[in-house]
C-alpha cells in the first residue's frame, strides 16, 4: 500500500460522498467496520456539498496512513479522520473519527456580525449627521 494508493482512494470517497454513494463508501471500510456502518454513516454530514483531501501523514513506517477529509454539509463543516491500513492487498479505512465541527450557520452568522461591527466602527456618519442620544447644535 503507497500513500499513493491512499490518496486515490481517499480522493474517491471524498467525491463519493458529495455524490451521495454511500455504498462506495462502505465498501472502502475494513471488515469490522462494514460490520455496523451505521455508526460511521451518522458521521458523515450528509448531504455533503464539498468533500476533499485535506492532509494525509504516514503512521507505522508506511503500515498505515492517516487522511484528513475535510467535508461540508448544507449546515455544518467538519474535518474527518480516517486511518487507513492494507487490508487484503488494498488500502481500506480500518478507523474514522471527527477532529473538528462547526456549524455553517453559526459561521456565517459570526461573519456578517464581525462586518457589521467593523461598518459601525468605521464610523459612516458624515459631518453634521446626529447620531441618536445627542443634543442638536443651539438646543
Amino acid at each position: 500500500m503507497t500513500e499513493e494508493e491512499v490518496r486515490e482512494r481517499a480522493r474517491a470517497i471524498a467525491d463519493a460522498l458529495v455524490a451521495g454513494d454511500i455504498g462506495q463508501v462502505v465498501s472502502t471500510l475494513s471488515d469490522e467496520l462494514q460490520r455496523n456502518p451505521g455508526e460511521i454513516v451518522a458521521m458523515l454530514p450528509l448531504p455533503a456539498v464539498a468533500a476533499e483531501v485535506a492532509r494525509i501523514e504516514g503512521a507505522g513506517g508506511g503500515a498505515a496512513y492517516v487522511v484528513v477529509l475535510d467535508v461540508t454539509s448544507e449546515t455544518e463543516h467538519l474535518e474527518l479522520q480516517t486511518r487507513w491500513k492494507d487490508r487484503n492487498g488494498e488500502p481500506r479505512i480500518v478507523e474514522v473519527s471527527h477532529i473538528s465541527r462547526r456549524a455553517r450557520e453559526a459561521e456565517a452568522e459570526a461573519v456578517a456580525a464581525a462586518a457589521d461591527a467593523e461598518a459601525g466602527a468605521a464610523g459612516g456618519a458624515e459631518p453634521g449627521d446626529q447620531a441618536g442620544g445627542g443634543a442638536a447644535p443651539g438646543a
